[in-house]
């Protein structure tokens, strides 16, 4: 106590930092020299910390070890931390530029971290603030610290700053002029490191063959992921500092609007890709708690084009849909859950039967693929556009062939199976589980049995599963009982073939690379017609096509592990027998 008096009574004319108070106590500083330090540190707008070391009055390792016996905090050489090892994200690497601290880890709800200061109470404050946890201190070298602080600096910029891609540009007739009242909102987000960051994303995205972007905002953290055969996949954790520029540039690429952060929007962009590539992207953006999520769905053109062959359906099955979509009126209708590939199947149904003589509509929410030589209609409820007004004039536009994004009412059913009657036909969709349940679903909808019998002449329900990578897949010994718990029939398991499992290399992901459809492709015959009549249920149609040599879901699935194209468990996790 002694000691104290003559720090506050040196120091009445000016509050000393605590380190200032902390020096004088140790004898490592004269009060009056603390104080000069102190008055120049403030008139030049510096720290205390940093004009104490740089004019030499102590030596920063001097500092460190007489704060660490002061504080009773321990001491730690920053020479031997390897900087890329140390966690990022905990804390905004501004925050941490600000105060001159490093966070080397985190321990139940504390933060460990390195400062050349512990005396600084409004740092400790900010901490627990930004990060909602304790602060522990652990004494490091200003100089040792400033320089880790500066490289992490330049790192986290460079991350972004760095990445550029030179060979794609956004399709410029995808992007209105800006209006003058906008042309400054526009001017903030051309931030460049931004702008080569969704570059790098986008581009990263269809190279890795995903199906969706998703642009994540959290309270202390902001990641980026990708949709990869079917499954979400953690590719980038930027600066959460970042997500406000972001997504204003993606707003701006989409035409939507840059002010409105309140309210759901949806828009489309275009990415050219070389001179003769365009792929089609669909923007949705929806406000969370921290910020506004975004996902971006890749819609590449070119998959509507491989073809009947490159969608995996069997021999049998690929005969039953072509002469299907070959006639010349009636319905045929595409099933399964959302993300299972109808739109592509459907497209490519279009694409065989997109001629010079024939005239094709579609009315789809919103159209995901530009097909040249269809007439395509985006609907649009707030407007009036719905399905049933877009149905009622395809009808005036002498159509020979319709396509109906999805059924989703009566009246969506009702004017689509008449269009089937009438001589046109009818290509859509509906949210069932397998083919003869669709049947009872129109049912339920209120169709009148005659009408579905009449009308409907092929239902295919499909699954994605997951393709086995060729070049590092393992055969698979798996119990005869567990085989046919599967579903195997014993005249299967004769040993001719042989399940193979999962296991990953350089070339796949996780042992997977791309995927194969699952197909249960159901005639109506004139058996399952005459049950349609009298009303009969999902049970009954799915016991005649079984009859008829359709198989089921779980069928079609184990055929594709025998043809070793996929494993035992993932035909079980997709299909729902």
């Amino acid at each position: 106590m002694a000691a104290a008096d003559p720090i506050a009574k040196d120091s009445a004319s000016v509050a000393l930092p605590g380190l200032a108070r902390a020096l004088i106590s140790a004898g490592k500083l004269p009060a009056k020299t603390a104080e000069e330090i102190y008055q120049r540190s403030l008139s030049g707008r510096s720290s205390f910390i940093a004009e104490l070391t740089g004019t030499g009055a102590v030596s920063a390792a001097d500092l460190a070890h007489t704060l660490s016996s002061a504080f009773g905090a321990p001491l730690l050489d920053l020479d031997a931390i390897d900087p890329q090892r140390l966690p990022k994200d905990l804390l905004d690497p501004k925050l941490c530029q600000a105060y001159r601290i490093v966070v080397l880890s985190k321990r139940n709800n504390r933060l460990i971290v390195a400062t050349a200061d512990p005396s600084d109470q409004q740092a400790v404050e900010k901490i627990k603030f930004a990060s909602q946890m304790g602060v522990d201190w652990v004494i490091a070298e200003y100089d040792k610290l400033s320089r880790m602080v500066e490289q992490a600096a330049v790192t986290a910029a460079e991350t972004i700053d760095g990445i550029v891609g030179a060979e794609f540009e956004f399709d410029e007739a995808s992007i209105d002029s800006p209006s003058e009242s906008a042309e400054q909102a526009v001017a903030e987000v051309e931030d460049a490191p931004v702008v080569r960051f969704l570059h790098k994303m986008l581009l990263d995205a269809f190279a890795m063959r995903a199906s969706d972007i998703h642009f994540e905002p959290y309270e202390h953290q902001y990641r980026v992921r990708f949709r990869i055969d079917g499954e979400l996949r953690e590719i980038a954790s930027p600066p959460p500092v970042i997500k406000d520029k972001l997504a204003s540039r993606i707003k701006v690429i989409s035409k939507l609007d840059i002010s409105e952060k309140r309210v759901p929007q949806d828009g489309k962009m275009k990415l050219k890709i070389g001179p003769d590539r365009v792929i089609d992207f669909r923007v949705s953006t929806l406000p969370t708690l921290f910020g506004e999520k975004i996902v971006i769905r890749i819609l590449d053109p070119s998959s509507a084009k491989l073809g009947i062959d490159a969608l995996g359906y069997d021999a049998v099955e690929k005969e039953r849909l072509l002469t299907a979509i070959g006639r010349p009126y009636g319905m045929v209708l595409v099933t399964g859950p959302t993300g299972s590939g109808k739109t592509v199947s459907l497209y490519t149904c279009l694409n065989l039967l997109n001629k010079p003589g024939v005239n094709i509509a579609t009315a789809e929410d919103p159209s995901e693929i530009n097909l040249p030589g269809v007439n395509q209609v985006n609907v649009n409820e707030k407007a009036g556009l719905t399905f049933a007004t877009a149905l009622r004039a395809f009808l005036r536009q002498d159509p020979d062939i319709i396509m109906v994004g999805e059924i989703r009412d009566l009246e969506t059913a009702d004017i689509s199976i008449k269009a089937a009657q009438t001589g046109h036909l009818v290509l859509s969709t509906l949210h069932t589980n397998d083919a003869p349940t669709t049947l009872t679903r129109m049912r339920n909808m209120g169709i009148a049995p005659f009408n579905i019998a009449s009308s409907v002449i092929l239902i295919t329900a499909q699954r994605l599963a997951r393709r086995l990578c060729t070049v590092c897949r393992e055969p698979l010994e798996i119990p005869r009982e567990a085989l046919r718990d599967a579903g195997f029939k014993e005249a299967d398991i004769d040993g001719s073939w042989k399940p193979y499992r999962p296991v990953g290399c350089s070339a796949c992901n996780g042992g997977y690379k791309g995927r194969v459809g699952i197909y249960q492709v159901m005639p109506v015959s004139e058996e399952i017609q005459k049950i349609i009549l009298r009303d009969g249920s999902a049970m009954e149609i799915a016991k005649q096509s079984e009859a008829e040599g359709v198989r089921s879901l779980r069928q079609s699935g184990l055929k594709k592990v025998m043809q070793g194209l996929t494993s035992l468990e993932e035909v079980l996790a997709v299909t729902n027998e």
